[in-house]
């Protein structure tokens, strides 16, 4: 699968070799949890870690570690508009912006 090897090179480009595992447990992840942790939206949805895997490969396929953001929410939100940063509190932000965007609906 295409999406599958993309995911994989993409682990390597940060130095970090992604699980083979890792494809499976992301469709199980976003099939679990169908919407952005942040905004709502089912559109564009990736998987998030939140600890990177480059930083920590153990946590790699660890639930616990990871959130679905849609891709503009993990971009501004889980790395700070900045693809060389994470947001260690980035589930307490996403909360925080849901609850926001549901008390305007």
């Amino acid at each position: 699968m295409i999406w599958d090897r993309l995911l994989r090179s993409v682990g390597e480009y940060w130095g970090a070799p992604r699980s083979g595992k890792w494809p499976a447990v992301r469709r199980a992840f976003v099939k679990s949890n169908p919407y952005c942790s942040a905004c709502g939206t089912t559109r564009e949805l990736e998987v998030h870690h939140i600890i990177p895997f480059h930083i920590d490969a153990s946590r790699e396929l660890d639930t616990a570690n990871l959130l679905t953001l849609c891709q503009d929410c993990h971009f501004y939100i889980g790395h700070l508009k900045d693809w060389n940063r994470y947001n260690p509190q980035v589930r307490d932000d996403a909360l925080a912006l849901f609850r926001r965007f549901s008390e305007t609906v």
